[in-house]
Formats: C-alpha cells, structure tokens, sequence
C-alpha cells in the first residue's frame, strides 16, 4: 500500500511528526477510510528509510488521539472518522479561544473580531 508520504530531511519538525501530520491529513480528507489497514511498522519504516520506533512514535500518537486502532498482531487500522472529527473539534476550539483572546489583549471587540474572520474567509 502505497500512503503517500514523504519523508522531508529540510523540513524542521522531525520524522515522526511529518508521518502524523501527512497521515491525519489523509485520513481527514477520507483517502484513507476508516477500516483502512496500514502497513506494519517495519514495513513502513523500510520504505520511509526511517527507523521503526520513529514509524512506531507516529502510530502510537495517533492512537492516542484517535486517528488509529492497533489490535497487535491484527495490525494498525484507520478508526471511525468520529473519533478523529472530536479530536479536531476540540482543537479547533483551542485555536479559536487563542485567537479571540489575542484580539481581545490587542483591543478587538466582538464584531471587529467577527469582521476580521469574515474578511479572512
């Protein structure tokens, strides 16, 4: 199975963190459905050039947060996108409440903010 994912040596966030990214994304974007099996991680380490307990880091995390199911031996599978969709509920509060206090410390009421959300869109 080919995912779609490539290793950047230039890019500053380590090895690990650009498979997880790359992965949420497809899994976001539906390309990897739920269900979905991934490769084992030594699999995946093999053709990324990585070592597996950086392959291994990346899958763990992401079952932390819901993304992945891992059944041992049965392997790693994509979990159910409401799993994932909760995850990225609760961070796209985070990031809401951080930018409304920011505007609020710069002076911003609520419809300046409101306004500068709808011109961003």
């Amino acid at each position: 199975m080919d995912l779609d994912v490539r290793i950047d040596a230039q890019d500053p966030h380590p090895p690990f963190e650009q498979l997880r990214r790359r992965l949420i994304e497809r899994i976001m974007d539906r390309e990897l459905p739920a269900g979905t099996r991934l490769p084992p991680v030594r699999a995946l380490a093999a053709e990324l050039e990585l070592a597996p307990n950086t392959v291994a880091r990346a899958y763990r995390e992401l079952e932390a947060e819901g993304y992945l199911i891992t059944r041992g031996r049965g392997g790693t599978i994509v979990a159910p996108i409401a799993a994932a969709d909760e995850e990225t509920q609760r961070r796209a509060a985070e990031l809401v409440a951080a930018y409304v206090t920011g505007m609020r410390s710069l002076g911003f009421g609520p419809d300046a903010i409101l306004g500068e959300v709808r011109s961003a869109l």
